[in-house]
């Protein structure tokens, strides 16, 4: 395991896709429209790999030794245009376009189309071929281009568990709207374990109601089409970590138990999360 292999997996992937958009393309040109961003963490051998393209966040819980608190440790970073960082990322990787990024409804966004500027897809800004008829006239560019806009590269943060690391939280951006990160792991560490994904999307969509100034249960009776115009989709997993388990090298039990929720034998535990 290495950041190496992880970034070709990234890419293998995203190869599977675009040919996919290749042989649909006249039949189903949309489809070129289409992306996700995705965060993925292994753990292998006691070390945690976290890879992200697109703006998702990884967030690891870990006792502080001196207060013995637990503290919220971001362990990756978004590729929103919304950053300033990001702003100068493209602007360095794209030297002779003034409108690489463009403030759009008071928002930041590549081309003035999108705000993330890696995933997986989204075949449109990565391939001329894509950025042409038969696709809707609203996502073409009037400008012809001859080198990827987006990327699908992950960034890869590597580091070695320590005894005191409680849990993961991988959400989509949908949840961080909503909650800092300590926050978030307040709420883990003050539930119990079974349902706690499902109670940081509860508090979650709470905030979104409240921000309209309506109430939970009202907002549940929107339809999902209509929903999107009142908060993001949201996607989280909790993984809770056994500083005996990740330790070993190999392990004869099942690997990890997975739960699921969502609104809209080689000593390796592997999650991953998409969001598009």
């Amino acid at each position: 395991m290495s950041a190496d292999v992880i970034n070709k997996a990234f890419l293998a992937t995203e190869e599977e896709f675009l040919s996919v958009v290749r042989k649909q393309w006249q039949i189903k040109p949309q489809l070129a429209s289409v992306g996700s961003c995705c965060l993925t963490g292994i753990i292998c051998s006691g070390v945690l790999y976290v890879a992200n393209a697109g703006d998702s966040r990884a967030v690891l819980a870990r006792t502080d030794e001196a207060t013995k608190e637990i503290k919220a440790i971001q362990l990756s970073s978004e590729h929103n245009a919304s950053f300033e960082s990001v702003r100068e990322e493209l602007r360095s990787m794209h030297p002779d376009d003034p409108q690489i990024v463009v403030m759009k409804h008071q928002v930041w966004r590549v081309k003035g189309l999108i705000q993330i500027s890696r995933s997986i897809g989204d075949a449109y800004l990565k391939k001329a071929e894509f950025n042409k008829p038969p696709l809707l006239p609203k996502f073409r560019l009037s400008e012809p281009f001859k080198k990827p806009i987006l990327k699908a590269e992950p960034a890869v943060t590597v580091q070695k568990l320590e005894p005191g690391d409680q849990f993961l939280i991988f959400a989509s951006d949908g949840l961080w709207e909503h909650m800092n990160n300590q926050e978030a792991v307040n709420i883990v560490q003050s539930c119990p374990r079974n349902g706690v994904a499902r109670r940081l999307i509860k508090t979650a969509l709470c905030e979104a109601a409240k921000k309209r100034e309506m109430r939970y249960s009202d907002l549940q009776k929107i339809e999902k089409g209509v929903r999107r115009h009142f908060h993001d989709d949201i996607t989280v997993i909790v993984l809770f970590l056994d500083s005996q388990l990740i330790a070993r090298d190999t392990w004869s039990s099942p690997m990890v138990s997975v739960r699921g929720g969502g609104y809209s034998g080689s000593g390796l535990i592997g999650l991953g999360l998409v969001d598009g």
